[in-house]
């Protein structure tokens, strides 16, 4: 599970299966998500005799029957009560946001499957803009635009290494080149190229437009007086998918809000919900009801 997991992604052996139960923000797997959290519970201590409270982030646009599937895992997995909460409100709490003040929070979340933005005041959600559009795009769009280019298959963990590297959704300073090795489709061999970063950032326009749109969608939506705390405080970035370069820069110039990443983006959905566990009764206004 997890990292030791992902170094196996395209090295193993055929009788060896490395799999993701979850895709898109959605259950693809419901008996190894269930092993996953089982797993999860039993690494911080819990057992049969210790059956814990369980709060677990979810993405905004998760259906009721999504819902209850993580619900039924969790409990199935050992939990006594399972709740769950939206990804940005969790981020937002784990960012520090003064998320209870009659003020905009504008949080914009990029996961590895859905990119979420949403506007937060007094305790609530004012505005939400969800997509399943998130960093495994960028990554599967690097991956196809190798193979049509240069007739090169790649596999998802050298994609990432080149969106780490050199990808950007904006121009930056002292841009850099990557090597890339491959193997050539028509004759099976191993085989070098180079990319910089223009041409990495026409591979991965269309997964990053769709971002940028659904942010411009959530911006349009906020309340005049809402909208004008976000002039001044400003839209905050989280998630893995923050850290891609420029894309700050590109935000801040497509909605004309300052746009700051947050001090801990892969941590801040987590750290959140921790602080909701910590305040279970305090904070349990921030749950989703299944039905929803």
């Amino acid at each position: 599970m997890g990292r030791e997991a992902w170094k196996m992604i395209g090295r193993t052996p055929s009788y060896i299966v490395a799999v993701r139960p979850l895709r898109k923000g959605a259950i693809t797997d419901f008996e190894v998500t269930q092993e996953m959290i089982r797993l999860l519970l039993k690494r911080v201590g819990v057992n049969r005799f210790n059956r814990p409270r369980v709060a677990i982030c979810v993405p905004s646009a998760i259906t009721a029957v999504e819902k209850r599937a993580v619900i039924e895992a969790s409990r199935k997995a050992g939990a006594v009560e399972a709740q769950l909460i939206e990804q940005p409100m969790a981020a937002a709490i784990g960012a520090g946001l003064p998320i209870s003040e009659p003020m905009a929070n504008m949080v914009v979340d990029i996961g590895g499957g859905t990119s979420e933005t949403a506007l937060i005041s007094l305790g609530g959600v004012v505005a939400i803009e969800a997509i399943r559009v998130g960093s495994f795009d960028i990554d599967a769009a690097i991956m196809t635009y190798i193979r049509r280019a240069y007739g090169i298959a790649i596999g998802e963990q050298t994609a990432e290494e080149i969106k780490i590297l050199v990808g950007s959704a904006f121009e930056t300073p002292d841009e850099m080149r990557a090597e890339v090795r491959g193997r050539e489709i028509m004759s099976g061999l191993p085989k070098n190229i180079v990319l910089g970063a223009p041409e990495v950032r026409e591979a991965i326009a269309d997964p990053v437009n769709t971002m940028v749109d659904s942010v411009l969608s959530c911006v349009s939506k906020a309340p005049p007086e809402l909208a004008q705390d976000l002039i001044e405080h400003g839209i905050y970035l989280v998630g893995g998918g923050a850290l891609l370069k420029g894309l700050d820069t590109r935000l801040m110039q497509e909605t004309d809000v300052p746009v700051r990443i947050v001090r801990q983006p892969l941590e801040a959905v987590v750290l959140g919900a921790g602080r909701v566990v910590e305040s279970w009764e305090d904070l349990g206004d921030m749950f989703m009801t299944t039905g929803r």
